[in-house]
């Protein structure tokens, strides 16, 4: 009988573990917003979405580019308190709750984070208009694995 008590809370153990990874503050995966729904009116909305990875910034995990219905959301993380993995992250299904604003990026930013991803230099140098984009500021990111 002990040994089958080990086995079932061994079995328990592993059956219970998660299958998503949590970074920043801890977030639920409930009441999820549309994208589209947002009525940004000029001003940051608080929000939770959830939409597919594009793209981690490689040198820290600073960023990452997500695709949440059909749009390219650029993501922040607050305070830089938090990172993701560098890597092997694209196509995986993120949920991120923060402030979420639309932005007009500068060059400067633009090609700062174009170096970041890797661009060559004639891609940089290519960048030479500021860009209006959907950003957002992370508060919490799950990641599903």
């Amino acid at each position: 009988m002990k040994y089958f008590l080990i086995l079932f809370f061994i079995s328990f153990s592993v059956f219970s573990q998660s299958d998503s990874s949590y970074y920043g503050e801890k977030i639920s995966s409930t009441d999820l917003m549309q994208l589209s729904n947002i009525d940004f009116n000029n001003t940051s909305v608080q929000t939770k979405l959830e939409g597919e990875i594009i793209s981690t910034c490689p040198k820290k995990g600073c960023w990452i580019e997500m695709k949440i219905d059909d749009k390219d959301v650029f993501v922040k993380f607050k305070d830089y308190g938090f990172f993701v993995p560098k890597s092997g992250m694209e196509g995986k299904k993120a949920i991120i709750q923060g402030l979420a604003s639309i932005d007009t990026v500068s060059v400067k930013d633009l090609k700062h984070y174009a170096e970041d991803a890797g661009k060559s230099k004639t891609e940089i140098e290519k960048i030479t208009s500021q860009e209006i984009k959907i950003s957002f500021l992370a508060e919490g990111v799950i990641i599903k694995d």
